[in-house]
């Protein structure tokens, strides 16, 4: 039976389609399709995917209006499905496919994941297998988003299409006051966030614009063609965006600089990591309309989020409705109310509360703050609690440096390794993002000693995952030197 998040959705797309029916609903640079459109290309595609008898489904396409009207299909129809992130390795994504027993692909021709030894055999759509192995998935699984973690291999996290509506519709009522009406997606639509954030603008009847990574100038996992990404902004003129920090970092320089006007956006959505004070600050105080929020996999993404009409600077502000949060004796941020169905092949956790992993507190007025993740923090020979990411943002976040990674174990004082933005910065001016970051921290958290990296935290070098985070473990063990020696120093 059809569960009322999911009839009340499909009650709005038709509606629109009766509404609307001219305005367009999603484009990318070659088609479009408007609202009257929207709702028949959706049922098409349903009855495509229930003839050819499909069991779990993979989607490994560039963001596209294809890629959006396949999730769309699925969503609908509650067919079990990967969106397969392009940023993950060639093995991390060999390996979503293989613990899923994914039967159905949905890829381009020439994709590597159509080697003979998958098995997959073009039918009149897709690309099928037939020899796929029984996969027990937890009752009620739509959607099984992968997490990449810093060990191992990722977890497969399932969700429901309750669980994911219940975050689209909070959402929806979050950005209502700004009303925004042309949402451009600047994440991958495999990233839950943006995926999403996608479903919400829908939710609102608004217009939703895809662009490849390479139109908009992104480079990888975290390299980005300044120029290249404001020009689309330029052009573009979209109303909403959901950033990560480093992404807001450079928005913000660009209005500065008036390359763009802050006029043009209705709801810039940050989150994915701290972010500097001084870039939230330097945000809006040129007219950008910047909210913080939280959010994990686990909870089908969006739990806090600061809105128009309640927000607070430093905080990502207060829990949404539909999640119930609270704050563990040691520190740690419960959250109840949408917790996801569980990880695939775990044991199933019967406590309502979802263990986080990230530290937080609320204040007074209920809005919630993130302190960093648990497992980061470190304790200097002092006693002192650390949360390095805190750090690493004030550092990062600059247009300076590029990447920070900050440590104090059992050390007097702490020491970062620094990855320069450009080569052609200096010492010095490293020197002057560092006095000035410590000038914004107690002194505990200070850092006293750096070093220059000779190359940055890769894949290659086995330091950092495929999008961008550091494997914190490996980066101690191979500079452990170095760590000792400035902890030595007097």
């Amino acid at each position: 039976m059809m569960s009322h998040e999911l009839a009340e959705f499909i009650a709005l797309l038709k509606h629109y389609q009766q509404q609307r029916p001219t305005q367009i609903a999603v484009q990318d640079a070659t088609q479009q399709v408007s609202y009257a459109q929207l709702w028949d290309e959706i049922s098409r595609r349903q009855q495509l995917l229930q003839q050819a008898r499909v069991g779990t489904v993979a989607v490994y396409l560039e963001n596209s209006v294809d890629f959006l009207l396949w999730d769309l299909a699925l969503l609908c129809a509650e067919i079990p499905s990967i969106l397969l992130p392009p940023f993950f390795s060639p093995s991390q994504l060999q390996y979503c496919l293989d613990i899923s027993q994914t039967d159905t692909l949905i890829a381009p021709d020439d994709c590597f994941l159509l080697q003979p030894h998958n098995g997959f055999q073009r039918s009149d759509v897709f690309w099928q297998r037939q020899n796929s192995s029984t996969v027990e998935l937890p009752v009620g699984t739509q959607k099984l988003t992968f997490t990449s973690g810093t060990t191992g291999q990722p977890k497969a996290v399932c969700l429901s299409t309750v669980q994911i509506l219940r975050v689209v519709k909070a959402l929806s009522a979050a950005i209502a006051p700004n009303d925004p009406k042309h949402h451009l997606a600047i994440m991958p639509l495999a990233v839950l966030l943006e995926n999403i954030g996608c479903y919400a603008l829908l939710y609102r009847g608004a217009k939703v614009e895809l662009a490849s990574a390479a139109q908009l100038g992104l480079q990888g996992a975290s390299g980005l063609n300044i120029a290249h990404f404001t020009q689309y902004l330029q052009q573009s003129k979209p109303h909403s965006v959901i950033l990560v920090p480093q992404l807001l970092a450079i928005l913000a320089q660009a209005v500065h600089d008036k390359a763009l006007n802050p006029q043009d956006f209705r709801f810039v959505a940050v989150g994915g990591g701290h972010v500097n004070p001084e870039i939230l600050a330097q945000a809006k105080a040129s007219g950008l309309p910047v909210f913080e929020g939280y959010g994990l996999s686990e909870c089908a993404s969006v739990v806090a989020l600061n809105t128009p009409q309640q927000s607070k600077a430093g905080s990502v502000g207060k829990p949404l409705p539909h999640v119930q949060v609270k704050i563990a004796e040691d520190g740690e941020i419960l959250v109840a109310g949408n917790r996801c169905l569980g990880y695939l092949n775990a044991e199933h956790q019967s406590s309502p509360y979802w263990p986080t992993g990230d530290l937080g507190h609320f204040d007074d007025e209920g809005y919630l703050y993130i302190h960093g993740r648990k497992k980061h923090q470190f304790i200097t020979s002092f006693g002192r609690n650390v949360n390095p990411e805190w750090v690493e943002a004030l550092l990062s976040q600059t247009g300076v440096i590029a990447q920070a990674f900050v440590y104090g174990e059992a050390l007097s004082e702490n020491h970062a390794l620094i990855w320069p933005g450009k080569a052609d910065i200096g010492d010095a001016q490293i020197s002057q993002i560092i006095a000035r970051a410590n000038s914004q921290l107690p002194d505990y958290a200070q850092v006293k000693h750096w070093t220059r990296l000779n190359e940055p935290f890769s894949v290659h070098n086995q330091l950092a995952t495929s999008n961008g985070r550091f494997k914190r473990d490996a980066i101690v063990q191979r500079f452990q030197h170095i760590f000792t020696a400035s902890g030595t120093e007097s």
